[in-house]
């Protein structure tokens, strides 16, 4: 647990968000990027990248919650304790999978799952996509809209189609919610964490909005 220097009572606590990322380039980056955007005092947002699968990354943020409470109670301070940890993953071919899902659900930890891949959030800024997509068919149609795109997505160069994404990737979970197969592909979770941070904020101009 990392220390943290104990507030003024006169300064108002933020909502603290806790993201642990499977990818320990992309999403990392994207996310630290997001909150560097947003500006705001009011959410604290911090990211980890390990490198881990969904069952291993979980765990962390089960540990890591049960970690942070414990601090807030030995402090007696709420507002140290997360308010909200998400796990950021890919489908892939992910044995454990379910038992993520399931740990997830019994911890109270929230999951922003991709299917096939993170770049699916990313292209939604760009286009609609419906059917069956491979990771490297994804990462290939990325790339047509951000020539050099290489693991980085700043948000400047998405922040112009993200209400468009928001609506394409959740157009796409209730698609497979209705069909029975909630988690498909292709589907991304990844907007009801984006929104969640946003929705957070108390800036008059959100960085979604196009400038």
């Amino acid at each position: 647990m990392n220390s943290r220097r104990r507030r003024s009572p006169t300064i108002q606590p933020g909502f603290r968000i806790l993201v642990l990322c499977e990818g320990e380039v992309t999403e990392p980056r994207y996310f630290k990027n997001l909150r560097s955007e947003l500006r705001t005092s009011l959410v604290e947002v911090e990211v980890e990248g390990h490198g881990a699968g969904p069952k291993t990354l979980v765990e962390r943020a089960v540990l890591r919650k049960k970690e942070s409470d414990r601090y807030a109670r030995k402090e007696q301070e709420a507002f140290l304790a997360y308010d909200e940890i998400w796990c950021v993953f890919d489908v892939d071919e992910h044995a454990k999978l379910a038992d993520a899902r399931r740990q997830a659900r019994d911890n109270g930890i929230e999951l922003a799952v991709s299917n096939p891949c993170f770049e699916l959030w990313a292209l939604l800024h760009f286009q609609s996509q419906t059917a069956y997509l491979e990771r490297q068919a994804a990462r290939s149609r990325l790339k047509a809209h951000l020539p050099g795109y290489d693991k980085d997505l700043p948000f400047a160069r998405l922040r112009a189609g993200y209400e468009e994404a928001v609506r394409r990737a959740a157009h796409l979970e209730s698609r497979c919610e209705e069909n029975g197969c909630p988690g498909d592909n292709p589907s991304t979770g990844v907007h009801r964490l984006t929104e969640r941070i946003r929705n957070k904020t108390a800036t008059p101009d959100p960085p979604a909005a196009a400038r």
